[in-house]
Order: C-alpha cells, then structure tokens, then sequence
C-alpha cells in the first residue's frame, strides 16, 4: 500500500493563509475631505475676489497725430471697477489701430479719450531753434506753451508773449559739430494749423523763441 507524500509540518500552504485587511482610520478621512475642502474654498474665494481687468500702458511717449498699434502697447491687469470704460482695452483696439489724439507719456494708462480713428489733421509739426537752454524736465511727449520776444532795435528783445498754447514735443534734436555749442538746440513741436503762420512769422523775424512746461510731473525733482 503506498503512503501519501507528506506535507511537512502540517501547516497550511502560504496562499491559504489569512490575509492582512487594511483598515482606515475615520479621522483620517475626515481630516483628508476637510483638507481638500478647504483648498476648493479658497480657491473659489480667490477666483471671485480677482476683479481686475486688462487694460493698456504706452510703451514709450505718444504725441498728437502719432499711430498706435499694438507695438506701442504694453497690457496691464489693474483693478478699475466701473472706470475700466475710460481706459483702452484689447476690445477696443482695432485691426487698423488708432491715432493719438493728446500727447501720453510713457507707462501712462491710455485713457479711451487720448485716442481716435482719424489723424489730427488740426496740428503740424515745425521744428523751432531755441535761444536758451531747454529744461531738463521736458522730454519727446511733454506739453509746452511756445513763447517768443520779438528783436528791438537797440539789439535787444521786448516782452514775451504766448505763440501757441498746450504744444507738443514730438522729439527734440541733439546739436551736433559745433552747431548750438551754446547749449540751445531745436525741437519738433506739434501746433495746431490756424497757428502756423504765426509761428514761422516769428521764426522768419528771428524772435527769440522758448518752451515753458505746462506742468510738471507730481515728484519730477529736476
């Protein structure tokens, strides 16, 4: 008669042996849904707080009857409310671009009032030879009043007055050689066109012409 293999020690084979249950700690589960409730809050209160708007900066200086397209702009997220409709959005900038209608410094928000869809054809420019020095403070985009001193016959120059009011400095021209080695220089300034003939009348008769800002930026030290 023949004898069964034996099995050993008689213990039974490892994949009949119980398995391990896992068992999870309800406070952990709690603590884990609370968790990612609370980033889910914070997440919808951050999302419904954000109430800023897209709106957009001048690159650098614009004056009156210069084009603008989106190379000229830089976008900028700012928080407006209700005034948001006063400022140029990417909405309102055509394919065609815009024409700027006042003069707008650099980093300036360009106000939807500064810009239109027609050139100005109410201004020129016309490039002025300065007696004095100019100041510091203006730059290409600043606004000026254009006073000039019209000659006297004993060589010298009689009262200024006002030529054009709220100009336009389009650029101004660095001397170069030994022209203006006075320190004088020449600046492209947009005027309105019922005021060119008085302009280039006073050029013509060699008044001494200046450029007076009409204001200063809040802060400018210089």
């Amino acid at each position: 008669m023949k004898r069964r293999p034996r099995t050993g020690s008689g213990r039974q084979p490892a994949t009949a042996r119980t398995r391990t249950r896992f068992w999870v700690d309800p406070r952990f589960a709690l603590g884990l849904v609370l968790v990612v409730v609370s980033i889910v809050g914070v997440s919808l209160v951050v999302a419904g707080s954000d109430r800023t708007v897209a709106v957009y900066a001048a690159r650098g200086p614009l004056a009156v009857g210069d084009s603008l397209d989106a190379a000229d702009l830089v976008e900028t997220r700012v928080t407006l409310g209700a005034a948001d409709r006063l400022y140029l959005t990417p909405a309102r900038l055509p394919a065609a671009g815009l024409v700027v209608t006042r003069t707008i410094t650099a980093g300036e928000l360009i106000p939807a009032s500064a810009v239109g869809t027609h050139a100005g054809e109410a201004v020129t420019s016309i490039v002025l030879d300065l007696r004095g020095r100019l100041s510091g403070a203006l730059t290409a985009g600043s606004v000026v009043d254009v006073w000039s001193s019209a000659p006297t016959e004993d060589g010298g120059f009689g009262p200024p007055a006002v030529l054009v009011g709220g100009a336009a400095i389009v650029r101004i021209l660095e001397p170069t050689g030994l022209i203006q080695s006075d320190g004088a220089k020449a600046v492209e300034v947009l005027v309105p066109k019922d005021r060119v003939a008085t302009v280039l009348e006073a050029v013509a008769n060699e008044e001494a012409v200046s450029l007076i800002a009409v204001n200063s930026p809040i802060g400018d030290d210089r």
